[in-house]
C-alpha cells in the first residue's frame, strides 16, 4: 500500500483573483495557509487483477478506467495508464463542499500517490500544475488555481497569478512569536451547511465582466500584500478589520456567496468581539473564520452557537506517509 496525506487550506485574502477570467486581464494574488486536517488516499494492489476498485463516498468496481464515474479518479488513472489489480480508498477529516479545497486536495494527493507508485519524485510546482490541468482544462471545472497550489506546497503562502497563467509562490515565514499569535487569533466554526461551488463561481466569473466588480477584485488583490505586511508586524486588529472589509467586497461579487443565516452568524461574531471574518471558499456554506483576540474566544463561541474546529497551521503540503515497495508499478 502507498498512502498520501494532503492538507486542507484556509484562504484569507484574494480569493476569486485565481480565476482565469480575472488574472488573464490583471494579475491575481491569494494569501492562504494550510491546516492539520487532511485528505488521506491509499492505493494498493487488488486481488482481482483485471479490475479497478475505487472507494470514496461510494464504491466503484470497473474493468477499464474509462468506466470510472468519479471524474478526478478517471482522469488521473487514464493519465497513468492504470490497469486492473489496483484499489483506491479515500478518507477525509473534513466533509466536501465546506470551502477548504477538498477536490483539489484529492487531485494533488492522488497524483502524489500514483507518482510514488511509479517510483517517481515530482516537485510541488509540477504537482500543482498537473492538478490544475486535470481539474480546469480536462474536466472544465469553473474553479481557480489557488487550491491546487496550497495543497501541494503547504504552509502560509502568497500565490501570484500572472496574466500568462504562470503561478509564483511566495512563502510567508513568520517569527515563532508571531506564528504562535497568528494561530491563537484564528477561530474556525462550522455552519452546518455544505454547497456546490459551481453556480457561485460561474456567476462570479460572469460578474467580473463589469468594470465595477473587476475594480473591486483588483482592490482585493491589493489587500493581499497589505495583509502580508500586517501579518509580519503582528497587527491582528488591523488584519481583522482588513478581512472584514474584504468580506463585504466578496459578498458583492455573486448573489449566492452568503445567505441570511450566514449573515446573522457573522454579525453575532462581530458583536462578540471579533475584528473581522469571512466565509471560506466560494461561498454558500461551509466554515466561518474569525480573527478575534484570544481572550474573547469563549464569548465568540457562545455567541455563535456553532461547532468550533480547532486546528494548527500545517507547513509541509501533500506527502507520502506510507510506502510499500511491493506496490511499485514500473509499467509507466
Amino acid at each position: 500500500m502507498i498512502m498520501t496525506k494532503t492538507p486542507f487550506r484556509i484562504s484569507l485574502f484574494g480569493g476569486g483573483s485565481d480565476l482565469e477570467a480575472f488574472y488573464s486581464q490583471s494579475p491575481g494574488a491569494v494569501l492562504s495557509f494550510t491546516i492539520d486536517k487532511y485528505m488521506y488516499l491509499s492505493v494498493h494492489n487488488f486481488f482481482e487483477k483485471d479490475k479497478i476498485r475505487a472507494k470514496y463516498s461510494r464504491t466503484e468496481t470497473v474493468n477499464d478506467p474509462r468506466d470510472i464515474n468519479h471524474p478526478i479518479i478517471r482522469e488521473v488513472f487514464l493519465q497513468f495508464k492504470m490497469k486492473g489489480g489496483v484499489e483506491l480508498s479515500s478518507i477525509a477529516d473534513i466533509p466536501a463542499g465546506t470551502g477548504m479545497g477538498s477536490s483539489s486536495c484529492f487531485t494533488v494527493g492522488l497524483l502524489q500517490n500514483l507518482y510514488a507508485r511509479h517510483n517517481k519524485f515530482v516537485p510541488k510546482q509540477r504537482l500543482a500544475e498537473e492538478a490544475c490541468s486535470i481539474e480546469i482544462e480536462k474536466l472544465k471545472e469553473p474553479i481557480g488555481k489557488q487550491d491546487q497550489y496550497a495543497a501541494a506546497f503547504g504552509g502560509i503562502n502568497i500565490f501570484k497569478f500572472n496574466t500568462n497563467g504562470f503561478v509564483e509562490v511566495e512563502q510567508v515565514n513568520l517569527s515563532q512569536k508571531v506564528f504562535q499569535q497568528f494561530q491563537s487569533h484564528m477561530h474556525l466554526f462550522y455552519t452546518g451547511q455544505t454547497r456546490s461551488t459551481s453556480s457561485v463561481l460561474n456567476e462570479q466569473k460572469s460578474n467580473m465582466q463589469s468594470d465595477e466588480k473587476f475594480k473591486m477584485m483588483q482592490q482585493m488583490v491589493a489587500s493581499v500584500f497589505k495583509a502580508r505586511d500586517l501579518l509580519y508586524a503582528g497587527q491582528w486588529q488591523e488584519l481583522g478589520e482588513l478581512l472584514h472589509q474584504n468580506w463585504l467586497y466578496k459578498k458583492q461579487m455573486a448573489s449566492k456567496i452568503s445567505n441570511p443565516e450566514i449573515d446573522e452568524a457573522y454579525e453575532r461574531g462581530m458583536k462578540a468581539g471579533a475584528w473581522g471574518g469571512k466565509l471560506l471558499g466560494a461561498g454558500g456554506g461551509g466554515f466561518l473564520l474569525f480573527i478575534c483576540p484570544p481572550e474573547k474566544a469563549v464569548n465568540l463561541q457562545a455567541a455563535l452557537g456553532l461547532e468550533k474546529l480547532n486546528f494548527k497551521v500545517e507547513q509541509e503540503g501533500s506527502k507520502v506517509i506510507y510506502f510499500d515497495e511491493t506496490n511499485v508499478d514500473e509499467r509507466v
